[in-house]
């Protein structure tokens, strides 16, 4: 098969789909950066974001009313079991396409290959543009890769690390947009090729459907294909795989603590998280996950400007939360340590 399943009309609606998700990135970002500048003038946008981004113990403290149109906090399982479910079939969709429609010559490891390798893989980004779109589409890959990673130790957390108070409970605005979230952020993260592996995807099942099973290709893997161009990308993927790993892993830590927490106290009784990065900031958790989304713009080499407003939005959204839980906690304790920090060390 090649390319010309692609029309010109769906190249345009491809290139729509990429100003879409800037757009969806931009209109969510823009109001949290307002909001937060301190002028009078805007504490009434802040109070609506704070009322839509309120959750778990930070909704004990609100009146009875703000609580109307709320949801249980345990429906965070929601986020991550749609999230697992769509990254895992777009990981899948975009492999078998970059497999099938534009697999990278691979040649056996080499000097050549080595150098290539060190200096980023230059020899899979030039040239042809079918080695261009290669690049992409496995490019794609390896960050799916890292989303899934990602959402099922989130799905894992839910289920197994916290017990969330009955009492907890989040807007069903936050609850929505967190829904919108983890399905837009994996398709930004191989949006330049998401709706090439859609209409392939299509009419490869089109295929199945109109000639049947029996009279299907028997399909040959030759798994170096399937993985070695993952490799050959490039050192930056590879630290953006360090990096990644490097939140990952903080994150998991930062969340058995609070899971610990929530198992060792009373019904509504709260304690200072100690451990970690929890020495350093209030919101550890968060600042890990701004570590994970910033490994993919590192992965990209800052060159995509969707992953660069996808991690935009994740910075603005986290900080904004961050900075209420905060305070919230120095309130509630007179003893907080001094010393802590939001959720940026030494900055905010």
């Amino acid at each position: 098969m090649d390319l010309s399943f692609m029309s010109k009309d769906q190249h345009q609606l491809m290139a729509t789909l990429v100003q879409f998700l800037r757009l969806s990135w931009i209109a969510a970002t823009l109001p949290i950066i307002i909001a937060s500048i301190p002028i009078p003038k805007l504490n009434f946008l802040r109070q609506i974001l704070l009322l839509f981004a309120k959750r778990g113990k930070i909704t004990h403290s609100s009146s009875s009313s703000s609580q109307k149109f709320t949801v249980p906090q345990r429906f965070f399982l929601h986020f991550y079991v749609v999230a697992s479910i769509w990254t895992m079939f777009m990981l899948v969709a975009t492999w078998v396409y970059a497999y099938r429609m534009v697999p990278l010559v691979v040649e056996p490891l080499s000097y050549p290959t080595l150098t290539s390798f060190l200096t980023g893989g230059l020899t899979i980004r030039t040239g042809s543009a079918d080695l261009q779109r290669g690049y992409v589409a496995w490019q794609g890959v390896f960050l799916l890769l890292l989303m899934e990673a990602h959402v099922l130790r989130r799905l894992f957390e839910t289920i197994y690390v916290f017990n969330y108070s009955p009492s907890a409970r989040m807007h069903i605005v936050g609850y929505f947009t967190g829904l919108f979230f983890y399905i837009a952020a994996p398709l930004s993260l191989c949006g330049d090729c998401a709706l090439e592996v859609f209409y392939f995807s299509t009419n490869l099942v089109t295929e199945f459907i109109v000639r049947g099973k029996n009279q299907m290709p028997v399909p040959e893997i030759d798994f170096w294909l399937v993985l070695n161009p993952l490799a050959r990308l490039g050192w930056k993927h590879w630290i953006g795989a360090a990096v990644f790993s490097w939140g990952w892993i903080h994150q998991y830590r930062c969340h058995k603590i609070l899971g610990s927490l929530r198992d060792s106290r009373q019904a509504e009784e709260y304690v200072i998280p100690r451990g970690d990065w929890f020495e350093i900031v209030s919101s550890p958790h968060y600042l890990s996950e701004i570590v994970i989304y910033a490994s993919f713009v590192v992965a990209t080499g800052g060159s995509n400007l969707t992953i660069w407003l996808l991690f935009a939005f994740v910075v603005a959204n986290l900080a904004f939360a961050a900075v209420e839980t905060h305070s919230w906690y120095r309130r509630k304790f007179e003893d907080y340590p001094s010393r802590r920090f939001a959720i940026i060390p030494f900055i905010l």
